[in-house]
């Protein structure tokens, strides 16, 4: 040590260093040999260290306690600012139907920089991402003493100055203080960095407090505390309620097996053990319980005991992809095509999925590995410095001096003249099956270039389209069909032809002569017998047969029949008021049936009178009111008459028109009478009809 002792003279003295005391560190870690400040002397220390998964805590001075809150909370700050740092925790309930918490992002507030470890999607393939004030960081992240990457499991923070280290995942977190400059100078959900368990469970603002629940609902936030959500988990007073007993997990033996004995020598299993088998017995989900063992095995990495404890089961798979090799061992920053001598890196160790041995990252947020560095072409694939290689058609190589690959066209021949002639050939760009990013001319058969085909053919013919062989053109042939042809008109076998003689013809259905079918024609005959009521009459001479014309009526009278001529009427012997007459309208012939109908007679029609006499169109009466006879007479005749036709439907189905007198009004005259023999007389000159 060197003294002024005045007169501008120094003291030197030796300084005598104390002895190097061993001392045990209440959180499970080895003591770290640490200088004074006058960087002469040595003496052991323990590191702070903070963890946290699930509803679990441990302080930094080793002591657990279990926490479920929902909201944002310090997990530590200094007492005494000076290395201006921070962080706190943002809690989500993650399972509704359970009092569950999980860590959505972890703040480190160090200096003017905020830099956010967030993770989403908690329950499936978790997807990890950094901001820096609000920014979301391109990784590995290296700016102003702070470094961030991401191992695919957890993301890390490193602070070099301080040697301050923090990382994030899933299935939890750790924050790793050294003593030498934060001992005794910490406070929040973590606790005080003092090695000494008794003081961890303080409230904010200094006053002690045993329940460690109670501390950390008091390390909330400003911002949440008038969120309702955010109430104290437990109620000031009341102690933590005790969790129900179960059997826990078969992972949760892992911690005590031969797996981590010996681990166990140095950090006691029980602690992790017991949140372990608390999560069992309340939430039914391997990832919840493979969470304690990952934070255990990187506790044990921490002290150099590297534990390969995913091999050992089953349920907590490391699914690493298939161009990767998990390892429970492996470096943080991990190496890369992009390494520089001057980078800094983080001298910490980390599990997660690894290039295989001999290769390397292509790039630092890549995961891509590679044996070689170079340059990556279009499609991901690594490329060596110098490599030749082709990409769409074109010739690529990796250039060295600019680490990018560059492309040209690929040059092609020129293609071959080809000659195309023949209706429908035409000339056309094809890809050359020997190099598929080159082209040939090829005479190719287009049947759009080809003429438009006539489709007619003559009567009796049918059009028949074809290609033929070695052509490109349809071409058209007319076929005869399997009918017969007169006057431009087709006939089906079988069937009747018209003919100009007097005779029957016919399309043979049998007959062929050079494909063309024949009509055959017989004499026609003449049928001269004609039906009851008709004669066969030949009145024109040219015609080849005469015809039955009616020459009268016929009836059937009892299954017999009797010719009627016309106007000739014919009515039964046994009903004279009924007639049939045979009526000729033109050339038909018309058989007219008529029925006489009698009104029907009701007797209430006529009024029976004492001493009365009723012969119309007159009467006579004694009236008692006058006392005398009394007498009436008329005359009745048409006044207004027209002409009608109608159409009479006969029995034999036809029609013939009849004309009759239709009166439309009638009249009576009255006329005095003085006797009644009198009027009887005029009776018999009138007949109303």
């Amino acid at each position: 040590m060197a003294t002024c002792v005045g007169n501008n003279t120094l003291q030197i003295v030796p300084y005598e260093c104390p002895s190097i005391k061993n001392i045990t560190c209440t959180n499970g870690r080895s003591p770290v040999l640490e200088y004074d400040e006058y960087q002469c002397c040595q003496h052991y220390e323990c590191d702070c260290e903070c963890k946290g998964w699930g509803d679990h805590r441990i302080t930094f001075d080793g002591l657990y306690y279990g926490y479920q809150g929902n909201c944002s909370y310090y997990l530590m700050k200094e007492i005494s600012p000076m290395h201006d740092l921070e962080m706190y925790i943002d809690n989500n309930r993650c399972d509704p139907t359970r009092d569950v918490s999980c860590r959505r992002s972890l703040i480190v507030n160090y200096g003017k920089q905020s830099i956010k470890l967030t993770i989403f999607n908690l329950t499936g393939q978790p997807e990890l991402e950094a901001y820096k004030n609000e920014v979301n960081l391109r990784l590995p992240f290296w700016e102003q003493g702070v470094k961030v990457m991401s191992s695919g499991v957890d993301l890390a923070l490193e602070i070099l100055r301080l040697r301050v280290v923090v990382t994030f995942g899933k299935n939890g977190f750790s924050v790793n203080l050294p003593y030498k400059y934060f001992g005794g100078n910490t406070e929040g959900q973590c606790g005080t960095c003092t090695n000494n368990q008794k003081d961890d469970c303080g409230l904010q603002g200094g006053k002690g407090e045993e329940s460690c629940a109670l501390m950390a609902d008091s390390w909330l936030l400003e911002s949440d505390k008038n969120k309702i959500e955010c109430k104290p988990s437990v109620p000031p007073g009341e102690p933590l309620p005790e969790p129900t007993p179960c059997n826990s997990s078969s992972i949760c033996d892992l911690l005590l097996s031969s797996v981590f004995a010996q681990c166990r020598q140095w950090i006691s299993a029980d602690t992790f053990y017991k949140g372990c088998a608390y999560d069992s017995c309340r939430i039914h989900s391997q990832a919840v319980q493979c969470a304690t063992l990952e934070i255990y095995a990187a506790a044990c990495a921490k002290i150099g005991m590297c534990i390969n404890w995913r091999s050992q089961t089953d349920q907590c798979a490391s699914n690493c992809p298939s161009n990767k090799i998990y390892r429970p061992c492996g470096p943080a920053d991990q190496p890369s095509c992009e390494d520089s001598p001057n980078d800094p890196t983080m001298n910490f160790t980390t599990e997660g999925c690894f290039c295989p041995e001999g290769m390397k990252l292509f790039s630092k947020d890549s995961n891509i590995c590679v044996k070689s560095c170079g340059c990556l072409d279009p499609d991901g694939t690594p490329r060596e410095f110098n490599e030749t290689f082709e990409y769409k058609c074109q010739n690529c190589v990796c250039d060295e001096s600019t680490k990018t690959v560059i492309c040209k066209p690929k040059p092609c021949p020129t293609p071959a003249e080809q000659q195309c002639s023949g209706p429908g050939y035409v000339l056309v760009n094809q890809t050359d099956p020997s190099d598929p990013c080159c082209t040939l001319h090829v005479c190719q058969c287009e049947s759009r270039a080809c003429p438009e085909i006539n489709m007619n053919c003559p009567v009796g013919f049918r059009s028949n389209i074809r290609v033929p062989k070695g052509k490109c053109c349809p071409e058209r042939r007319c076929e005869r069909k399997r009918v017969c042809v007169q006057d431009d008109v087709e006939y089906r076998p079988g069937s009747s032809v018209p003919a100009k003689t007097c005779e029957d013809c016919t399309c043979s259905a049998n007959s062929s002569f050079a494909d063309e079918m024949q009509i055959v024609c017989r004499p026609r005959q003449c049928k001269e017998t004609c039906a009851e009521g008709f004669e066969y009459v030949k009145t024109n001479p040219a015609d080849c047969c005469g015809a039955c014309v009616q020459t009268h009526c016929v009836i059937n009278v009892n299954g017999s029949t009797t010719p009627l001529k016309v106007d000739e009427t014919w009515s039964p012997p046994e009903n004279k008021c009924e007639s049939k007459t045979c009526v000729k309208s033109g050339e038909s012939f018309t058989v007219i049936s008529s029925k006489i109908v009698c009104p029907f007679f009701q007797e209430r029609n006529c009024k029976k009178v004492v001493n009365v006499l009723i012969s119309a169109p007159f009467y006579f009466r004694y009236s008692e009111a006058a006392g005398a006879m009394e007498h009436s007479c008329s005359c009745c005749k048409e006044k207004r008459i027209n002409n009608r036709t109608i159409d009479l439907a006969c029995e034999n189905g036809g029609h013939v028109q009849f004309t009759y007198e239709h009166i439309e009004e009638c009249g009576c005259g009255h006329t005095e009478c003085t006797t009644p023999a009198g009027h009887l007389r005029r009776k018999r000159r009138f007949t109303l009809q």
